[in-house]
């Protein structure tokens, strides 16, 4: 039997009923590793208020969370709390790995200043290391260059975004998975009949509703086109929440811009915001590699995203997207702009432009490369 523990910071809810859901796009992924392991640990955050929509069951009882407080934030109390938990949480991370096989801590997070240290020092078993944030980050915060630092001089495996020169021996290129064999048919199939009309352009936007998410920006930029401009503008969808979300919903009232605010959407329905868009803008200053971003490609709706961390090795300016140079609102005006210059068979060449790239981000591939690149280094098929 292979068992497997994930440490991590997502976030779990019980329903009224006992059933506990999490992070819709973590869940998925750790139900498609039972192809691989036969049995999951999860040591992660359980949370007491209501779940998204976003949130999904496991589908198995193979996959059993251990719960840990939830613990973090932005304020300096919150962030005093991660510290004042380390006991537990060790004391819980260390039952989890008595009786697994393998385990797996997904970084950067706030527990990861002393459960990476515990790892590296104290633990002897086999596993590896996810950091999911942006390998390559400038002035990234003081804990997430901890982490980094620590990852870079131990010796497991580090899967990371991106492709990076002087990439260390066990940094290895990963790329976030998120899509099913099933998503990639319907999405060659859906692109075939995408309409890209020049009068009525639709964008959407993915992701938490914070200021460093770029969400303001994007707004703005879209208020400081001109009155024709605004007119080749179809619908903008806002897919996601956060704590000023009314400011924004307000920002956006007398802007003559037909903006849309969906709040949080199951996996579902956020595939069928790609299907209706032509792009898909995301102007935040720093990303590992959005999954939403090969999501989105995959249905036919082009990135405009940031030039930052890994995400240039599979978004080409002007072939299959294009990227922000300038992340102002300056800069996502004149993407908007060479947008409204595309002509359909631009559109079409963009939307063709090497999709067998997209198969990279399936669950199939994902799991053969850890059984392939990382498994098979300490676990014996026989186990």
């Amino acid at each position: 039997m292979k068992v497997l523990t994930i440490i991590s910071h997502t976030e779990h809810y019980k329903l009224s009923n006992g059933t506990i859901v999490g992070l819709g796009s973590t869940v998925t992924e750790l139900n498609h590793l039972l192809s691989i392991f036969d049995k999951i640990y999860h040591v992660a955050m359980l949370h007491k208020t209501a779940p998204p929509t976003s949130a999904l069951p496991y589908v198995s009882e193979h996959i059993k969370l251990i719960p840990i407080k939830a613990v973090g934030g932005q304020g300096f109390t919150d962030k005093l709390s991660v510290v004042w938990q380390a006991p537990k949480v060790l004391n819980v991370v260390k039952k989890a790995l008595r009786n697994s096989d393998c385990f797996q801590f997904r970084a950067p997070t706030g527990i990861g200043v002393y459960v990476i240290p515990y790892l590296i020092i104290f633990s002897s078993k086999k596993g590896w290391f996810k950091y999911a944030g942006n390998w390559n980050q400038k002035n990234a915060p003081l804990a997430y260059r901890f982490q980094k630092w620590l990852l870079k001089n131990q010796n497991r495996n580090v899967t990371i975004n991106g492709f990076w020169p002087n990439q260390l021996e066990q940094c290895l290129t990963f790329e976030n998975p998120c899509l099913t064999s099933n998503d990639i048919k319907k999405g060659n199939h859906l692109v075939k009949d995408k309409i890209f009309n020049h009068e009525a352009i639709n964008f959407c936007f993915v992701g938490r509703l914070e200021e460093e998410k770029g969400i303001e920006l994007l707004i703005n930029a879209f208020k400081s086109l001109n009155e024709n401009e605004k007119t080749r503008i179809g619908k903008i969808h806002i897919v996601g929440k956060g704590k000023n979300i009314e400011i924004y919903k307000s920002m956006v009232k007398r802007s003559k811009l037909n903006f849309h605010f969906h709040g949080f959407l199951s996996r579902e329905a956020v595939h069928n915001i790609y299907i209706k868009s032509n792009f898909i803008i995301l102007p935040s200053a720093s990303e590992g590699f959005p999954k939403v971003i090969a999501e989105a490609l995959n249905f036919g709706c082009l990135p405009v995203v940031s030039n930052v961390s890994g995400i240039s090795n599979y978004v080409k300016d002007g072939e299959n997207g294009f990227l922000l140079d300038s992340i102002s609102v300056s800069g996502v005006v004149l993407k908007l702009q060479s947008i409204m210059n595309l002509t359909v068979q631009g559109y079409f060449k963009m939307i063709d432009f090497e999709r067998e790239i997209i198969k990279k981000f399936t669950f199939n591939y994902y799991n053969t490369r850890v059984k392939n690149e990382l498994m098979k280094s300490f676990l014996s098929e026989n186990q």
